[in-house]
């Protein structure tokens, strides 16, 4: 048996950084969707996370960048649960199931917890600079999951038209589920929507090529 070597431990440096990342960010995506995205200030989410403004600085580049990388985690949790789908599904379970991941993560734990999710959504749905970076990631997220839908059929994603339609037409899909939950003020269930969006797009996600 070859011996499996051991991650290596994350040190408490960067456990601390993360801590931090992770208080700056709740605080931040907080306030703006409370607030607005005009009406809060660097200063007041550094003293809402009990951090200074040099510290936020350190993190972010600005309060929209906050969101950026809100986004950018989302996009690497979506990916991560594709690449780990067995290739023998088929597009629409794998991309379904990929997609899900960050709606399970806004509704899966406390009420309180799904109600902040809520007021995140709606604030990136809502503000139409956050919208334009939401769209902006899902272009990029379109690519690294059409290239893990080519790998997994063995095909060239310059080459193949289907792999970015699948991707493409799943984020759609995702999408779609995002807005009817907040244009119904969470009286939807969001996994509901998903299912029901899926229902419409799966026959095309699962077509073979003639």
């Amino acid at each position: 048996m070859t011996p499996t070597t051991p991650e290596p431990a994350v040190s408490l440096a960067e456990r601390k950084r993360l801590l931090v990342a992770t208080e700056l960010t709740e605080s931040a995506l907080q306030l703006l969707a409370l607030k607005g995205f005009d009406a809060i200030t660097v200063d007041e989410i550094a003293a809402a996370a009990g951090v200074s403004k040099r510290t936020f600085f350190r993190y972010f580049a600005s309060k929209e960048d906050v969101v950026v990388q809100f986004l950018s985690g989302m996009g690497a949790d979506i990916h991560a649960a594709l690449a780990e789908r067995p290739a023998s599904e088929p597009p629409s379970r794998s991309l379904r199931h990929a997609v899900a991941v960050p709606l399970l993560a806004c509704t899966d734990r406390h009420p309180d917890h799904a109600a902040r999710a809520l007021r995140v959504v709606q604030l990136i749905l809502r503000t139409p600079a956050l919208l334009a970076r939401f769209l902006e990631r899902q272009a990029a997220w379109q690519e690294t999951l059409a290239e893990e839908l080519a790998r997994r059929e063995g095909v060239a994603v310059t080459a193949d038209l289907r792999p970015r339609l699948a991707a493409g037409t799943a984020l759609v899909a995702f999408r779609a589920a995002l807005q009817g939950w907040s244009e119904s003020e969470a009286t939807k269930d969001p996994m509901d929507l998903l299912d029901r969006a899926f229902a419409v797009v799966a026959p095309a996600l699962d077509a073979q090529d003639r």
